[in-house]
């Protein structure tokens, strides 16, 4: 077994160390770049020093998420990749299952890697974001993709799919404004992929999704039992469907 780390980068420097050093060991760690300014390829070079794999960084233009994932993918010379992202953080016993389990013939295309979310501060149980399976470590060749899904990107995978036991911590938004600047371009693109497929909102889309993203969030998936965190981050995401809803009006 042959593995790569990915890491996509945009101005990631107060990230970027404390995930390079979570990682075990591999080939290499392709580090996929998009015009950082911020000193987050000095502080990647200095946290891979002394790593147990090299470090490789390469530049490429971001268009959306789906294209800089493939890019990644383009450039890889090993047989497994796992994508991490800046703000998550691995961890030696999930190095130990990754080894086990992509060892042998017989190893799956791909796994689903759960996640443990911290959200301002709090670790959700509940809330929709617990355990947040994503498809991160896959065999190079059998998976690319999906271009027509620019954000919330999806893996098409030719094979078998298994999960981890172990997670990522994902440390998610650590400042409410850091969830609305990061939400409201995620709600511009959703609405902007939803419009190109087609789709349009009615006038009263505009009260009803977004209670009903609340009133799944909080009481289907069991936010309430994230206690203040779980109400409040059900009344953000019902923002943000407010938000791809009038995206998508026309």
């Amino acid at each position: 077994m042959s593995l790569s780390y990915a890491i996509l980068t945009l101005n990631e420097a107060a990230e970027i160390g404390d995930c390079i050093r979570s990682l075990g060991p591999a080939e290499e760690l392709l580090l996929l770049d998009s015009g950082s300014a911020d000193g987050t390829l000095e502080q990647a070079r200095a946290a891979a020093r002394g790593m147990p794999f090299a470090l490789r960084i390469a530049q490429h233009p971001f268009r959306d998420y789906a294209d800089q994932r493939n890019a990644a993918l383009g450039l890889l010379r090993t047989e497994w990749v796992f994508f991490v992202d800046a703000d998550e953080r691995s961890s030696p016993e999930q190095t130990a299952e990754v080894a086990a389990r992509t060892a042998g013939p017989d190893a799956p295309a791909g796994f689903w890697v759960p996640r443990a979310n911290i959200i301002f501060g709090h670790r959700m149980r509940y809330t929709g974001w617990s355990p947040d399976y994503q498809l991160r470590l896959f065999q190079v060749k059998r998976g690319r993709y999906d271009p027509s899904r620019p954000v919330h990107e999806l893996v098409q995978l030719d094979g078998r799919v298994e999960h981890l036991h172990t997670r990522l911590v994902h440390y998610n938004y650590r400042r409410v404004p850091q969830f609305f600047s990061k939400q409201r371009r995620y709600a511009r693109q959703e609405a902007r992929q939803r419009r190109l497929a087609g789709e349009r909102a009615r006038p009263r889309a505009l009260l009803s999704l977004p209670v009903r993203e609340f009133m799944w969030r909080y009481y289907a998936l069991s936010g309430w039992r994230d206690g203040g965190h779980g109400l409040l981050l059900s009344l953000l995401m019902g923002w943000y469907r407010l938000l791809v809803v009038w995206g998508m009006r026309g």
